[in-house]
């Protein structure tokens, strides 16, 4: 349910239409040049494309805008989780943060008249500017009384949050030999990077897809598999033995996490991290191995707008 003022069809992005043949040869003159461009950024925002110079929050900016609140249900998102974390405390933001699914599974610290309150982000809100994020109404009713509908808020990444075990993998289903297709979970900092290799050959580059899923056209091979994860921040872990078995949490011991003070951190702030999302009475877990180094500071590889 989403309350009033919140934007409409948060989570369903606006059709495209076509230009007619008349509307065409129109911004084909000289004299539009700059209108036609306007239009065109409007029209790929509005029909989910990742705008140019799109980045999640990172690092220790402050974002101030607005807040409005809905309820995903059962569902885990644009981001494909299996379903929402424990505590029901998720963000959904608008493309140019969301980048894409970069966002996903990172936290965010949020600030409202009320209070504060750490969420996950989780899903990509279709009706939200940059300035602009969606709460679930739990997370709502922590920084502000839900009869505003929207409130103003201020909020940040969580740089290094803490975490209940390691990172977690999840194939897609008709992922096979031929078409590795994995989703990374509870690493809590942006990913960069995701690599992967079979029982042959080296390490592999997968692809980041819009909807939370790291893909290897051409596959690497029957499994177990190695698989590489880099955050923002340069951290990096390596966790071993991952099947290839479609639709089940795996869990490792492998994690980005740091024993370090996070920048992020507030000494008058007591938050209770989100919990990674439990599986399905359909998933099993199956336990996998080993931690490697990790290492890193600043975010990599900004977009510089």
């Amino acid at each position: 349910m989403t309350a009033p003022g919140s934007a409409p069809d948060n989570h369903t992005p606006a059709s495209t239409p076509r230009l007619g043949r008349r509307v065409r040869h129109w911004l084909a003159g000289a004299g539009v040049t700059a209108l036609a461009a306007v239009l065109g950024i409007t029209l790929a925002v509005r029909g989910g494309a990742t705008p140019a110079c799109a980045a999640p929050p990172t690092g220790n900016a402050v974002h101030k805008g607005k807040a409005s609140f809905y309820d995903a249900g059962r569902s885990g998102g644009n981001c494909s989780f299996p379903g929402p974390p424990a505590d029901r405390l998720y963000v959904a933001l608008g493309a140019s943060q969301y980048s894409g699914s970069a966002a996903c599974g990172s936290y965010l610290e949020v600030s409202g008249p009320k209070g504060t309150v750490r969420v996950m982000v989780m899903d990509q809100c279709g009706g939200c500017g940059p300035s602009k994020i969606d709460l679930s109404t739990e997370a709502f009713t922590r920084i502000a009384d839900r009869s505003q509908g929207i409130a103003s808020v201020s909020y940040r990444a969580v740089v290094n949050p803490p975490l209940d075990g390691g990172l977690t993998f999840r194939m897609k289903g008709g992922a096979s030999t031929h078409w590795l297709a994995v989703q990374v979970g509870n690493h809590g900092n942006p990913l960069r990077s995701v690599e992967a290799k079979g029982p042959a050959g080296g390490f592999r580059k997968a692809a980041r897809q819009s909807d939370n899923h790291w893909t290897i056209d051409g596959g690497i091979g029957p499994g177990p598999y190695n698989i590489r994860v880099t955050d923002v921040y340069g951290r990096q872990a390596t966790a071993t033995g991952i099947r290839l078995v479609t639709k089940q949490v795996q869990r490792s011991t492998a994690t980005l996490a740091s024993a370090s003070p996070t920048p992020s951190s507030s000494p008058t702030a007591s938050l209770t991290p989100s919990a990674v999302p439990s599986p399905t009475p359909t998933e099993s877990v199956a336990p996998t191995t080993t931690v490697e180094a990790l290492a890193g500071a600043a975010p990599l590889d900004r977009p510089r707008c």
